[in-house]
């Protein structure tokens, strides 16, 4: 429970259905030892509302530290994803290790026997082979599978998504007649622990004199340098804002050099890539993919997919051929893979190859 609307109404909905329910609210990060922030979705005031909430709905509400962890698995990932001049789902991989890792284990421990969450969402079970996968949800305007292909079968088959058949409007009137402040709250859309968005912060206070230390570094463009930057990690592939360099023609990133702190810059055509090999796989339907497979890829949370060609190359390689080029394949981040309305998978982005 993050205090927020979601997670808040899903709890009473499965109240309403007569489920035993035990609240609990993590906190992430804001203590002394990760001092960026301690507002948002771990401060005070939230660890507040859900437990007024719990209280509401005559249930226990706990509040559970997972500083360390999330310090060692997430944070610490993000930080060096982009000091490989990668670009990282920071919120994919809390999912995977902290949501439906150790938070899991911490509900089993409470007597759970499962685990219920505010994401859009829905689990589907196939008794012809015992696998587990998510479906896409109601509100496709709100759907959050993107982010949540790498929970594990386990996970799977211990999760509800209480708010996966219903639409935002209905959740938002749903919290108003239960009373609760946050039915008109906007969504947050900013990285828990990235202070205002700005990923040089984190940086600074982490690696004090790291930002100026790569800053300055020459922006290259059809092999010629035409300014400098503000340092590697700041930038992602298909950036075009903030580059202040003046050639005519509006350019944007099209590659990152991290061991020379380069950045290299095209124009929008030069963007565009057909195929791609992703790491770190998770399949759900299925165990392996012995033959291609046509899919719908996502490679990037708002984008709506493409059609592509999938061929498992190793255990843990799926390599993506797009039908048509797409415009800014970012290592770093995810490729999520759909057949219709199931998630058969995804994996991270590797290596662009073509």
């Amino acid at each position: 429970m993050s205090g927020g609307v979601d997670s808040s109404v899903a709890a009473a909905l499965l109240k309403e259905k007569g489920f035993d329910l035990i609240g609990i609210t993590m906190k992430t990060w804001g203590y002394d030892n990760i001092p960026e922030r301690d507002s948002g979705c771990c401060s005070l005031e939230t660890i507040y509302s859900a437990r007024n909430v719990a209280q509401s709905l005559g249930f226990e509400h706990y509040t559970l530290d997972f500083t360390g962890k999330f310090n060692d698995i997430v944070i610490e990932n993000f930080i060096s994803e982009y000091l490989k001049g990668n670009t990282p789902n920071p919120c994919v991989l809390c999912n995977k290790s902290i949501k439906w890792g150790a938070l899991l284990e911490k509900a089993e421990a409470l007597g759970a026997g499962h685990i219920a969450t505010g994401h859009y969402s829905r689990v589907k079970f196939n008794e012809n082979t015992g696998r587990y996968s998510i479906t896409t949800a109601e509100d496709k305007s709100k759907d959050q599978t993107y982010a949540l292909w790498r929970v594990s079968q386990k996970g799977l088959s211990m999760t509800y998504f209480p708010l996966g058949d219903h639409k935002k409007t209905e959740i938002r009137e749903f919290a108003k007649k239960l009373g609760l402040k946050s039915a008109d709250i906007p969504d947050s859309q900013e990285i828990c622990f990235v202070p205002d968005d700005d990923y040089r912060q984190i940086f600074e206070i982490r690696m004090p004199g790291f930002n100026e230390k790569v800053s300055g570094g020459e922006l290259i463009y059809k092999d010629k340098k035409v300014g400098t930057h503000k340092g590697y990690p700041f930038y992602t592939i298909g950036q075009r804002r903030g580059l202040n360099v003046s050639v005519g023609k509006r350019l944007y990133v099209s590659g990152i050099d991290a061991g020379e702190n380069r950045i290299f810059l095209d124009e929008e055509k030069g963007l565009y890539s057909k195929s791609f090999l992703t790491k770190e796989i998770n399949l759900m339907p299925v165990e392996r993919l012995n033959a291609p497979v046509r899919a719908r890829v996502k490679i990037r949370y708002n984008d709506s997919g493409n059609d592509a060609l999938l061929t498992q190359i190793e255990d843990d390689v799926v390599k993506v051929e797009f039908d048509e080029p797409q415009k800014a394949v970012t290592p770093g981040q995810s490729a999520v893979f759909y057949i219709g309305d199931e998630v058969l998978g995804g994996g991270i982005i590797d290596k662009v190859t073509s």
